[in-house]
């Protein structure tokens, strides 16, 4: 009876300690003006505010990578709780944990332009890279820069080309990036970034320009970077999941409102010295929209599904964002 009676108070003790998994929140993010959503809620403590009208404390962390793949990586391996990355890898760690882990999206960052930008004078389109260049990008073949680049690809080549590019890229994160753009002399001729670093290479090198646009490819205004989870963790965390969309919620709101405000945030939280008009130019322009809903990404799914980058073919955004109601109109 004695025996029984451990027993059970080791059972009640595992199920107390996995009942108090709500309340832990680590979060990975890049680099760029596209995580101002994240930036915002850092800084003015958003996910702990609606954590406590949820009814729980919740502790957060914040944690800088470069890259989609390493981002997967930790997710995958329990490091962190939620990912930031864009949809290339989003789309590709959803369709490898169907019956396992099952990741989905959370949320959109917003939608934001990325642009291709090159400083040789003699690359005018995609077709003008040669063996000499180096295209700089957050992760070779796998990041959404590099996704678009292979639709784009496709369009010109033909699907059985969409990797034609693929030689030329190199894993460098943004900030190396542009500064190599920026000053030039280096092997890397190319950089498919994001914001602030494609306005800030633009503005600082003359010789410096677009090449190609994201929305162009993608038909329009579209959400490139995404937060994403496990199946897991948003069903055995619902106050500390509902307290993270709701946090986001809030940013969104606090962006569109108080874009000066917005902008200190995020000199203040990245550390950043950046020129302070050309970053309120980017957050107040009219190609940017600080939002949660998934929107145009439906299209890029299905090219990776096309090119056998992913296995499942989805049917609609829908399928690799949770069932949310911010995630109701995903595209």
């Amino acid at each position: 009876m004695k025996t029984k009676k451990i027993l059970l108070a080791a059972l009640a003790a595992v199920l107390a300690a996995s009942a108090q998994a709500e309340g832990r929140l680590r979060i990975a993010e890049q680099f760029g003006v596209v995580y101002l959503l994240l930036n915002v809620a850092q800084d003015q403590q958003l996910i702990e505010k609606q954590g406590k009208a949820q009814g729980v404390d919740i502790q957060v962390e914040f944690v800088k990578l470069s890259g989609g793949a390493s981002v997967n990586d930790a997710l995958l391996s329990g490091s962190i709780d939620v990912a930031g990355a864009g949809v290339g890898p989003l789309l590709t760690i959803w369709d490898r944990t169907q019956g396992r882990q099952n990741v989905r999206g959370i949320a959109s960052l917003g939608n934001f332009p990325y642009y291709l930008v090159s400083n040789r004078p003699g690359v005018k389109t995609i077709a003008d890279f040669g063996e000499q260049d180096r295209i700089a990008l957050p992760a070779v073949g796998v990041s959404v820069q590099a996704r678009i680049l292979q639709l784009a690809s496709a369009k010109l080549w033909g699907d059985a080309q969409y990797a034609k590019l693929d030689k030329h890229q190199v894993a460098v994160p943004h900030p190396e990036a542009t500064a190599a753009i920026s000053k030039g002399g280096t092997e890397i001729t190319g950089h498919f970034g994001n914001p602030p670093f494609q306005e800030q290479e633009l503005a600082a090198n003359p010789g410096a320009h677009i090449v190609l646009k994201s929305y162009e490819v993608l038909g329009g205004p579209a959400s490139a970077t995404v937060l994403y989870g496990t199946e897991k963790f948003r069903s055995e965390n619902p106050k500390t999941y509902k307290a993270f969309v709701d946090a986001l919620a809030e940013a969104a709101r606090f962006i569109r409102a108080n874009p000066e405000k917005a902008a200190d945030i995020f000199v203040r939280t990245n550390k950043s010295g950046i020129d302070r008009k050309l970053l309120l130019s980017i957050i107040t322009s009219p190609e940017v929209e600080f939002k949660l809903t998934p929107q145009n990404t439906l299209g890029l799914a299905q090219f990776m599904q096309r090119i056998g980058a992913i296995r499942n073919k989805p049917a609609s955004a829908k399928d690799y964002f949770f069932d949310d109601a911010h995630n109701a109109g995903a595209s």
